[in-house]
């Protein structure tokens, strides 16, 4: 872990690219009492150490199935239910952290990547057993920026600087078809890419970031978003063509309960 904050900075965004529905705005001044935040998210291997001390049950393995992008799926696998809203998204049945695309799957090369599949709720319970926290939407915020002000990437104002990829997400055709350009189709190693000015690996795409706020648009009050939980930094799906979220400032909400393969966390605690 790193010590931050202890100041203020310019959280949120407002240019052309911001989701005004999802809050991102106004940019303001917050401040930040000093902190410790990883420099990487939970990975399996830190969450099989935790499964195997506790015997913890996540809830996708409680309700025996998970939300896995269809991609990462066999050509041969069997239809399953979808999104509607979203078809990409298959309920797979048998998927969890330690079986990320069903019990086909493992993690036995995947011990260096995020752990996902893992709700808000099992999130709370890892940083528990560990004696961290969650940060908060603005702890996160801070650190991802890496001391940069104004920028939309923790490295800049620049997509892919030199023509060259500084995070995991979908390059080419969403979603039929990823050109690999980052060298992933699906998450990378929690350190696959470097690190901000503080130290800290992926905080933009790779996966979605449980953090420990109630999502909120005080712009928008909408009932439907009561109880969500927050999420930051995208993911390895996230392209320009429907989703620019993987910058610093783009935030989501989601049900506490939410399980998926693009979805892990990262963890802080006090100074």
């Amino acid at each position: 872990m790193v010590a931050l904050g202890g100041e203020s900075f310019l959280m949120g965004c407002a240019d052309e690219h911001a989701y005004p529905e999802d809050g991102e705005g106004p940019p303001r001044t917050v401040h930040v009492d000093a902190f410790w935040m990883s420099v990487a998210v939970v990975s399996n291997a830190d969450f099989a150490a935790f499964a195997a001390e506790t015997d913890y049950r996540t809830d996708a393995e409680r309700w025996g199935w998970s939300f896995v992008f269809a991609g990462l799926l066999p050509d041969d696998f069997p239809p399953t239910r979808g999104v509607a809203a979203a078809p990409w998204w298959r309920q797979v049945e048998g998927a969890r952290w330690d079986r990320p695309e069903g019990p086909q799957s493992d993690v036995d090369t995947r011990w260096d990547h995020p752990v996902v599949h893992v709700s808000w709720r099992d999130a709370q319970a890892y940083c528990a057993w560990a004696g961290l926290r969650l940060p908060t939407e603005a702890e996160w915020e801070y650190a991802a920026r890496g001391g940069l002000r104004g920028q939309p990437f923790p490295w800049g104002g620049e997509l892919e600087p030199g023509g060259v990829p500084r995070m995991n997400v979908w390059q080419g055709v969403f979603p039929q078809r990823n050109d690999l350009a980052d060298g992933w189709y699906g998450t990378c190693p929690v350190d696959g890419f470097p690190p901000n000015g503080y130290g800290l690996h992926n905080t933009t795409g790779n996966v979605w970031e449980w953090c420990a706020d109630e999502f909120a648009v005080p712009q928008r009050p909408d009932p439907a978003h009561a109880g969500r939980r927050s999420a930051r930094g995208g993911s390895f799906l996230c392209h320009e063509s429907y989703c620019r979220r993987y910058r610093v400032s783009a935030r989501q909400g989601l049900t506490p309960d939410t399980t998926t393969s693009n979805t892990g966390f990262r963890c802080a605690r006090d100074a």
